[in-house]
């Protein structure tokens, strides 16, 4: 009995590990513009914070994803926390996962790229809502709304990462950075019982410099064992399916 409780204790003891984020007092740089450029067709990672209206574009060098570089997001609505109801104009939080199939070339806010909300979390709380992108055109109903110029770039390097063979995009969604102080901070938010949810995902990524690998189980995200087999252990995929 004493073996089979380590053995669980070290299957689950990611969850515990990376519970928490001390702050980080040095703001990542990115690559040069050069590497940058280099880096075209590498799979990718995304990061959005609402506070700091930033998202991060992070693409793979070696073992660990890289800041490739960072962009002002210009608009998005609803303020912080998670989208539950169509047309509430809220724009999402979580962990959500890309595929070619989602990506708009022709939106008609300039080009776009579907965050595949509501996933399987969303669906088991029974939020609703549908066409939650992060588009250009910097206008936001519920959207992550961007300039054209750095959409098009964003949208270049996931599709370009798509058609090199990386299988999903995996895009986490945060209200801020998800730091020990900034919990703290909000600690008295209605939302602060689900932001504890996601901040074991940007630790794990601050610690490991690898997308988190999700899952959800009883109606919450939770940190899992990254697969050490098959395409996706090249591109960390988020796995957001129910376990058992």
């Amino acid at each position: 009995m004493a073996k089979i409780a380590l053995l669980f204790a070290m299957i689950f003891m990611p969850a515990v590990v990376f519970a928490s984020a001390p702050d980080v007092i040095t703001p990542l740089a990115p690559v040069s513009k050069e590497l940058k450029k280099q880096l075209l067709g590498t799979p990718v990672y995304l990061q959005i914070f609402k506070e700091e209206r930033t998202l991060e574009l992070y693409g793979k060098i070696g073992n660990e994803f890289r800041l490739l570089d960072s962009y002002r997001i210009c608009n998005f609505s609803g303020g912080l926390g998670p989208k539950r109801v169509q047309g509430d104009f809220k724009s999402p939080e979580g962990f959500y996962s890309v595929g070619l199939s989602q990506l708009k070339p022709n939106s008609r806010f300039y080009r776009a790229i579907n965050t595949g909300f509501p996933n399987e979390y969303d669906r088991q709380q029974g939020y609703q809502g549908n066409y939650l992108m992060i588009h250009g055109n910097c206008v936001s109903v519920g959207c992550y709304a961007m300039t054209d110029a750095y959409m098009d770039e964003i949208y270049h390097y996931v599709e370009a990462a798509l058609r090199n063979g990386q299988q999903r995009v995996e895009v986490s969604i945060y209200p801020f950075r998800m730091t020990d102080s900034n919990m703290q901070r909000h600690r008295y938010s209605t939302y602060i019982n689900f932001w504890k949810q996601l901040q074991p995902g940007y630790a794990h990524f601050v610690q490991t410099k690898q997308p988190p690998v999700v899952a959800v189980s009883d109606g919450k995200y939770v940190l899992s064992r990254p697969m050490m087999n098959g395409p996706e252990s090249n591109n960390s995929a988020l796995a957001l399916t129910q376990t058992k």
